[in-house]
């Protein structure tokens, strides 16, 4: 299930338009296993052990497997784990 109508003090939309959050799969709220910061990725299904055809509205962020994508803060390509399937922005990208 979705957090992402309570964003608390993030600005999750900004955090998806990023460079940082990679161009192209379903937007998770993921931890980097390196430093522990939480920001908002683009994942591929297949990167996180999903069906290419999944529909991401059904998906739970506890069922997805860790992926690899570049932590900043870090400064390296690190591995992350999903912590939620932001499905608002989801359905805010497919106009619903």
């Amino acid at each position: 299930m979705s957090t992402d109508a309570d964003p608390g003090d993030r600005d999750r939309a900004a955090e998806l338009e990023s460079a940082a959050a990679g161009q192209v799969g379903i937007p998770v709220d993921a931890i980097c296993v390196g430093c522990g910061q939480i920001r908002v990725k683009r994942a591929d299904p297949d990167e996180i052990g999903q069906e290419s055809t999944v529909d991401p509205m059904d998906l739970e962020a506890e069922n997805c497997a860790s992926f690899k994508h570049v932590c900043h803060r870090c400064g390296s390509t690190t591995w992350w784990n999903p912590v939620v399937i932001l499905t608002g922005l989801l359905e805010r990208e497919r106009g619903e």
